[in-house]
């Protein structure tokens, strides 16, 4: 099914779904050296708003022990690159870190509501950050975490909480970006060199005639009205939505909550994976930490990463209590979840515990339905028609990878920089 144009042949590329994957893939589609703006035509469509979805919300870690092994090094490799070429450190907050596997004891709350420096005056949350700061550093608290194996650099958690400490990676092998920021530089600086974005553009059908895809048709959200582009090629890349654009996309949705803090004294520059065992009464007052975890469940498993800035994002377990909604604007957020998470975090950082929650939110991770593991990169099998989704939890990581092997696949016939048969969609349809 792999074919190679004359690079003189005229094209028109459409990529479905404005999301980390789709915005790679416009950016290096018009950094291939096959790319001629007067001869290529690339439309990116958007139900929404660029970066609406999880590519907005997600994590952004990076890691070279992340999976699959056949397309991490690249994407791993390529984000440096990006960020060097193009200012990533103060653009979309790129920055090598450490990673760790934290293992601790939540405490009681005592009633307190956490996340209490929202909205407080300034002066009393200035002294509360100051009382806090102080407290933290102290010779003793510092002794405490040493003795349990915590880095010199992580201070930021409650002595008498921590249990045990593991790194994950360092610096050479870990590093992170803020997703929104990435994905919507991907998408600026496509967009500079002549690829026309078009949000508000919800896709209703992807037109093949003779095994071949001949055009896509969308709503236009301001209007309307049922739009019709023709198509030489086209890209399905709209994270959980792909199935909703090519009906016989193997891709799921699972629903996940997040939330970012203002921590009451800046942290350093750490990615947790953490288990927290709580205590027994812990959320006694929380309904929903008793329904959803179940009776003499005492263990919660956050994820807690430090951003640049000044801030601090969290996320909790996935769910599939509400279905995949329309476009990533109609996202419902149960802000009950979101409170589990920040009373998590709390229960072992008073950094947490004092800070300002400044985002609750929700999205949904697309997954690779059945037993195949994602994500599916590649052709379809209809001549022209090309699959990358299924990331799940990784795709800011692997989004730099994807869009560059998809544009290889477009103007290749073939993947060239990473050998990724084991992710062929095709395998999985």
């Amino acid at each position: 099914m792999a074919t190679t144009t004359s690079p003189q042949t005229p094209r028109s590329i459409i990529i479905t779904g404005g999301g980390i994957i789709g915005c790679t893939t416009a950016y290096f589609l018009t950094r291939h050296p096959q790319y001629n703006p007067s001869l290529h035509n690339i439309i990116l469509l958007e139900a929404s708003a660029i970066a609406g979805g999880a590519s907005g919300k997600a994590g952004g870690l990076l890691a070279l022990w992340a999976y699959p092994s056949s397309l991490v090094p690249l994407s791993y490799r390529l984000h440096a690159e990006l960020a060097r070429e193009h200012g990533g450190e103060k653009k979309w907050g790129y920055r090598r870190i450490h990673c760790g596997q934290l293992e601790a004891r939540g405490r009681p709350l005592d009633g307190r509501k956490t996340g209490a420096g929202k909205g407080k005056e300034n002066g009393e949350r200035e002294k509360e950050k100051e009382d806090v700061s102080l407290q933290k550093r102290t010779k003793e608290a510092v002794g405490m975490l040493r003795a349990k194996g915590m880095p010199k650099g992580l201070d930021w958690f409650a002595p008498e909480s921590v249990r045990a400490y593991e790194e994950m990676g360092d610096p050479d092998t870990t590093a992170q970006v803020h997703p929104f920021q990435f994905t919507t530089s991907m998408a600026e600086l496509a967009r500079e060199k002549g690829v026309d974005i078009r949000l508000g553009a919800q896709v209703t059908d992807i037109e093949i005639e003779s095994e071949k895809v001949r055009s896509v048709s969308y709503r236009d959200k301001k209007t309307g009205k049922e739009e019709k582009v023709e198509a030489s090629d086209v890209v399905l890349s709209a994270g959980p939505w792909t199935k909703e654009v090519y009906s016989k996309a193997p891709i799921s949705a699972l629903r996940a909550h997040s939330v970012t803090v203002k921590p009451s004294r800046p942290v350093s520059a750490y990615a947790l994976f953490t288990e927290i065992t709580l205590p027994t009464d812990f959320g006694s007052k929380n309904e929903s930490v008793k329904s959803r975890r179940g009776k003499g469940t005492k263990q919660v498993t956050p994820e807690i990463y430090a951003r640049p800035n000044n801030e601090v994002y969290a996320c909790g377990e996935g769910d599939r209590f509400i279905p995949l909604p329309k476009t990533s604007d109609l996202v419902q957020v149960d802000e009950e979840r979101c409170q589990d998470i920040v009373d998590y975090i709390s229960s072992i950082s008073d950094e947490m515990k004092d800070g300002e929650v400044t985002a609750r939110q929700a999205c949904y991770l697309p997954e690779v339905s059945g037993s195949a593991r994602g994500p599916l990169v590649g052709e379809t099998g209809v001549k022209g028609l090309f699959m990358a989704a299924g990331h799940s939890c990784w795709g800011i990581q692997n989004g730099a990878g994807t869009g560059k092997l998809i544009s290889e696949f477009i103007f290749d016939g073939k993947a060239k920089s990473a050998n990724i048969g084991g992710l062929d969609p095709r395998k999985a349809m």
